[in-house]
Order: structure tokens, then C-alpha cells, then sequence
């Protein structure tokens, strides 16, 4: 059973989103979803999916948000601590 590479870039990105809900580490949980939301996007223009490319878009702003919001967080905190 050969697979494309349109099937294993489907494939690639549900298994990363699905590593991602496994993470305790709110950060990799974002990291891990961002990239799984990239690959997806990809995806959905690959097969020419937009409710695929929407939502993930969408999912992977929310994460660049979040993600910037707690190393502004954190270096807030650095600042503080010194």
C-alpha cells in the first residue's frame, strides 16, 4: 500500500496535532499545535480543502497569539526579577 505524499502530509499533520493534546507543557502543546496547523493548511491547499485551510489558518493565528503573549509574559518577568 504505497501512499502519496499529499496523503502522508495529511497524515504528518493530524499526528502532530494529535501529539500536541498529549503535552503538559502549555508551550509545546502550542508549538507542537502550530506546526500540525501549518502541515494542515498545506494540506487543505494541496487538496484543495478551504474549510481545512480556514480553520487551521485560523488555529495557528490563535497560537502565534498565545505563544507571543507568554514570552511577553516571561521576559516581563525576567525584567522584574533582575
Amino acid at each position: 500500500m504505497a501512499f502519496s505524499t499529499i496523503e502522508l502530509l495529511g497524515y504528518a499533520s493530524s499526528f502532530m496535532v494529535a501529539v500536541s493534546l498529549m503535552m503538559k507543557d502549555i508551550v509545546w502543546l502550542r508549538v507542537l499545535n502550530l506546526i500540525g496547523c501549518i502541515l494542515f493548511t498545506t494540506y487543505g491547499f494541496m487538496i484543495d480543502a478551504m474549510p481545512v485551510v480556514v480553520t487551521n489558518s485560523f488555529i495557528a493565528c490563535v497560537n502565534v497569539y498565545y505563544l507571543a503573549k507568554m514570552a511577553k509574559v516571561r521576559a516581563r518577568q525576567r525584567l522584574t526579577t533582575k
